[in-house]
């Protein structure tokens, strides 16, 4: 097996901040506890574990691969006992305890053991680190190498919380040309060339690769590959934010196409047949990947991991430390015992299957009925992964451009009673009249009841109605 190289040394690029951030002061001491079981420890000022209350803990979920409203789906009970620790993870009282910001070491090892498998990174200092869901893995990989007065480069449509985040951080937008595959490299390669504002040049570029939110636009390998070589071109670090990654579930096929519901949902990709992530190709270290539970288990679960060379996951494991320090214990105890110990990875892969599965269904029954309602009035790309339609709207002549016309498309869909989201909302140049008036809004098929997807598209189809043509 060929030797993989040690990754650029990008801690140049670093902040003030970065550059002066070590870990706190007493978690060091932590390993001394670990390493010698027979040493009494006088010095760590941790709540004694015969204080908690909680004896175990048990949640009751479907078997791998099937769905929790399944009725032919058998029940799994996930326990995990106080002082009952096993081969493979800790007792309840460790996930309970203080720790260092690496999180349990059973679920971040199998955080270690998946990105192995799914994206075997290229070169042999990657390291992952735990994070409390992937906007808090923002944070943390933007202030790796951002500060005021910074300007980050995003898609020209992006995700409303980074807009947010960055604002108050006093760091500035620049954002790229998009198209069906999001991010256009030329466009990104001119921005970096050109770049001649007062701020410093960027030096990080954050996006969405898969099922790009709110366009739904999913990168090909070949449109990775180009943005990885401006990347390197313009030493640029990339923030791979992927909550969709799994939700990739190929290309539409309409109803009718195959008559049996299995054979059409008998080819999604899983784990090994993925589009490759921009990590999986990164040879120089540069691509912060930010994975998440949220779409693929539950949000409220918050949690997550980061992968990067080592010495970027040091700074950030010595954030946490002084922020979250880790995602809930609970909520580790619960992930780590279901995918260590229950699912594994071969169960976690039939359960991604099945995820997949539950989307593709959702995406082709909401394309279906756009199609059948909303001809004339829309445009749209269909989707290949993720939640997302990005709606054009076909404003009729005297209508486009128009002040004030999307407040009124706006006002029309409550007034019919279906709620989407304005294409504003995730403009990085903020609310200004040009902005506004764009013609964009966002439709998600990930929430509501399939049953009420003809309900909602027929009552869009009648606010649409005096605005189109």
């Amino acid at each position: 097996m060929p030797v993989k190289p040690h990754s650029k040394d990008l801690s140049s690029l670093f902040t003030e901040a970065t550059k002066r951030r070590r870990s706190s002061p007493l978690k060091p001491l932590l390993k001394y506890m670990q390493a010698d079981p027979t040493l009494v420890s006088l010095g760590a000022g941790l709540p004694h574990p015969d204080t908690f209350p909680f004896i175990s803990v048990t949640a009751t979920v479907a078997e791998a691969g099937k769905s929790s409203v399944d009725a032919t789906a058998r029940h799994v009970d996930v326990s995990i006992a106080a002082r009952a620790p096993t081969a493979v993870t800790e007792g309840l009282e460790r996930f309970l305890q203080y720790g260092n910001g690496r999180g349990v070491a059973s679920y971040a090892g199998f955080a270690q053991e998946h990105t192995e498998r799914v994206h075997s990174p290229l070169y042999d200092d990657w390291d992952v680190v735990v994070s409390a869901g992937n906007t808090d893995a923002f944070v943390k990989a933007l202030m790796l190498f951002c500060q005021s007065g910074d300007t980050l480069i995003v898609d020209e449509w992006t995700y409303p919380a980074i807009i947010e985040t960055v604002g108050p951080m006093n760091i500035g937008l620049a954002p790229v040309q998009m198209d069906n595959e999001g991010i256009v490299p030329a466009a990104l390669d001119s921005l970096c060339l050109n770049w001649s504002a007062d701020a410093p040049r960027p030096r990080v570029a954050y996006m969405i690769p898969t099922a790009q939110n709110p366009t739904g636009a999913t990168m090909s390998m070949q449109r990775k590959q180009a943005i990885y070589e401006v990347a390197k071109k313009h030493d640029l670090v990339i923030i791979e934010d992927d909550p969709y990654y799994y939700l990739q579930f190929g290309e539409y096929r309409p109803v009718g196409e195959t008559a049996d519901a299995e054979d059409r949902y008998s080819d999604l990709p899983g784990v090994t047949a993925l589009i490759p992530s921009l990590l999986s190709m990164d040879t120089d270290g540069r691509v912060i990947r930010l994975d998440s539970f949220s779409k693929i288990l539950a949000p409220g679960l918050r949690c997550g991991w980061i992968t990067a060379p080592k010495y970027m996951t040091d700074k950030i494991q010595f954030h946490n430390e002084t922020s979250v320090q880790q995602p809930a214990g609970l909520s580790q105890a619960i992930v780590s015992k279901l995918i260590n110990e229950h699912w594994g990875h071969e169960g976690w892969e039939r359960h991604l299957v099945q995820i997949q599965r539950d989307y593709a269904m959702r995406r082709d029954r909401f394309v279906e009925l756009c199609q059948k309602y909303l001809k004339g009035k829309v445009e749209f790309t269909v989707p290949s992964a993720g939640m997302f339609l990005w709606f054009r709207l076909l404003l009729s002549e005297e209508l486009q451009g128009k002040e004030g016309v999307m407040q009124e498309v706006f006002e029309s869909m409550i007034a019919n009673h279906v709620l989407l989201v304005p294409g504003h909302l995730f403009s990085p140049l903020g609310a200004t009249p040009e902005v506004l008036n764009k013609p964009f809004v966002r439709a998600a098929f990930s929430y509501a009841s399939i049953d009420d997807f003809e309900t909602a598209i027929t009552r869009l189809a009648k606010a649409l109605e005096p605005f189109t043509g």
